[in-house]
């Protein structure tokens, strides 16, 4: 039911798609971050992501048990990556699948929104004038 990874290499959108995908899958929700360029009008060179595993991969786990029990999904997968990550590229994937949809919409927000929150996962902007790290949490 929970897949949840936290990678070094580049993250594959339909490997997750796949996981939660199923015979009593009425609807799929998923969500692609993608590294932007600018932040706060400054322009982004590109991102570095650090993260303390274990907790994070336990406190993903949270998430998704709690999306499991919360909007009565199937399946639910849960990709982030670290390292140095260009423009364009995926820092994170999160898939669900659900009987119907949404549940699917519901599952996926709240995951995003409290991995934001809750996982140890920091990035560090880097712009041409120098670099900044970040909490993932606003």
């Amino acid at each position: 039911m929970i897949d949840i990874q936290i990678l070094e290499s580049p993250l594959n959108v339909q490997v997750c798609i796949d996981f939660v995908s199923g015979a009593a899958t009425g609807g799929i929700n998923v969500f692609v971050g993608s590294v932007r360029n600018q932040t706060r009008g400054k322009r982004v060179l590109y991102l570095e992501f650090e993260a303390y595993v274990p907790m994070a991969i336990s406190e993903m786990r949270k998430i998704a048990e709690t999306a499991c029990s919360r909007f009565q999904i199937d399946r639910i997968s849960i990709h982030h990556r670290t390292g140095r990550l260009e423009i364009g590229e995926i820092p994170v994937v999160i898939a669900v699948g659900a009987p119907h949809r949404q549940a699917a919409f519901e599952a996926c927000q709240y995951a995003i929104d409290t991995l934001k929150q809750t996982v140890p996962i920091w990035k560090k902007e880097h712009f041409e004038d120098g670099e900044v790290w970040v909490a993932a949490h606003p």
